[in-house]
């Protein structure tokens, strides 16, 4: 990846089929199952992960560990803190 590649992050949608079959098969694998998040370099597919299962799947001629690591940080967050309103005791 050159410095002024552009990366771009995004949810997968019906019309990323084709490019996810494209993928999976440079991979040697399958699409994953569920909802995919995936990452397009200049335009181009090549990560995705699932949301649901976490299985990824990533181009074998690109440097993707980092963009896939990007895609689960994406696909699950971290969970915020619950704030909970301390109780007021009263005084009798």
């Amino acid at each position: 990846m050159t410095s002024s590649a552009s990366l771009t992050i995004r949810r997968a949608s019906d019309a990323d089929e084709a490019a996810l079959q494209r993928l999976a098969a440079l991979d040697s694998s399958r699409v994953p199952r569920g909802d995919l998040i995936i990452a397009e370099l200049d335009h181009r597919l090549v990560a995705a992960v699932s949301m649901d299962t976490g299985v990824s799947i990533a181009d074998p001629f690109e440097h993707t560990a980092a963009i896939v690591e990007a895609l689960r940080a994406q696909s699950h967050p971290k969970p915020r803190p619950i704030l909970r309103p301390r109780l007021l005791l009263g005084r009798a």
